[in-house]
């Protein structure tokens, strides 16, 4: 069984960057990175996201130049989206607007590598509502090659969004406002 399946496309939910800049924006307006999870299904190809999952409490540290994620925590991250039959298939997290959208030393270092793996970074902290797929940094993670961004003619082919499907989301972790 291959538990990373290749990706063309993924799909998402329209709303899905509106749901992730909301959360994401909180932290922001304090002047550090934020982050959210995306949970789906991988099958033909394709990568559905159906669930959002927000990080909350002791096991994030945010701060302006990174987002660290306690071993508990993503244990429960698992734990949750194999309660929803679901898998880990990307994340989106936020640079201050002196970063740009290009990973970070300490996102190639530290996030989630895994092959087919998403990782969408967000301009100026997630504070401009009119920020589009196009105006972030897609990234995904290719066997052998590591993280690659994908141009933008390859955002529109390959991030397929979809009207009237909504992401469900949760919160995963306590003491909110750390």
């Amino acid at each position: 069984m291959n538990f990373f399946p290749k990706i063309n496309r993924w799909c998402l939910p329209a709303t899905v960057l509106e749901q992730s800049m909301a959360e994401m924006a909180i932290d922001g307006r304090d002047g550090n990175e934020g982050t959210c999870f995306w949970l789906g299904k991988r099958a033909k190809g394709e990568a559905e996201v159906s669930h959002l999952i927000f990080l909350r409490g002791d096991g994030i540290h945010k701060s302006p130049l990174n987002v660290r994620v306690s071993a508990e925590l993503m244990r429960e991250v698992h734990e949750r989206a194999e309660a929803l039959g679901l898998t880990l298939v990307g994340q989106i997290h936020s640079h201050s607007s002196l970063c740009g959208v290009d990973m970070s030393a300490s996102d190639h270092a530290y996030g989630v590598s895994v092959p087919f793996f998403l990782s969408i970074i967000c301009p100026d902290y997630a504070q401009d509502s009119g920020t589009t797929l196009l105006d972030c940094g897609v990234h995904v993670c290719l066997p052998g090659r590591g993280y690659v961004r994908l141009h933008r003619k390859e955002v529109k082919r390959k991030m397929i969004l979809v009207s009237g499907l909504l992401a469900s989301a949760s919160v995963i972790g306590e003491n909110y406002g750390n």
